[in-house]
């Protein structure tokens, strides 16, 4: 019988690495910590100001929406009106508060002229605050379509 020497398995070696693991996450508490700190060190003067009646808070920016539909057709705030009535209601808002915006909505079809009257009526009533509105999503395809090479006589379908 012989013995023979069994082969020993070579235990594990050393690892030269550093494990940054733990470094990660001390790193990513300390972000943490500065995000939610640095306001409050932000605006570390201390004042005691003077109490009036005349100081209110701001309240929220008002607006007024008009939409013109294919038509031509106004709706204030989402109710028809006619041109007169147009008139006699932005007239009315201008008095109470000229600060207050018109949120132009428009069908693409609509004519300039038209859209050019409402907002000549709404700068005549006093308010000058006009953003007109767009749908974003319309506005991401588009690029995508005025890619597309136009055909050319000579690639043209022939009839």
């Amino acid at each position: 019988m012989g013995f023979g020497r069994l082969e020993r398995a070579t235990g594990s070696q050393p690892m030269s690495e550093i494990n940054v693991t733990p470094l990660v996450d001390v790193m990513l508490v300390l972000v943490v910590i500065f995000i939610l700190t640095a306001p409050l060190l932000a605006s570390s003067i201390r004042l005691d100001l003077p109490k009036t009646p005349a100081a209110k808070p701001s309240d929220a920016p008002k607006f007024v929406t008009i939409v013109l539909d294919r038509g031509g057709q106004a709706f204030l705030d989402d109710k028809p009106v006619s041109q007169p009535e147009l008139e006699q209601r932005l007239t009315q808002i201008g008095r109470n508060s000229p600060d207050t915006e018109i949120q132009l909505r428009a069908d693409k079809l609509v004519q300039y002229g038209r859209i050019v009257e409402v907002m000549g009526t709404a700068q005549t009533a006093g308010l000058n605050r006009i953003g007109f509105i767009a749908d974003p999503a319309a506005a991401a395809a588009a690029p995508a379509a005025k890619t597309a090479p136009a055909p050319t006589p000579s690639t043209a379908p022939k009839r």
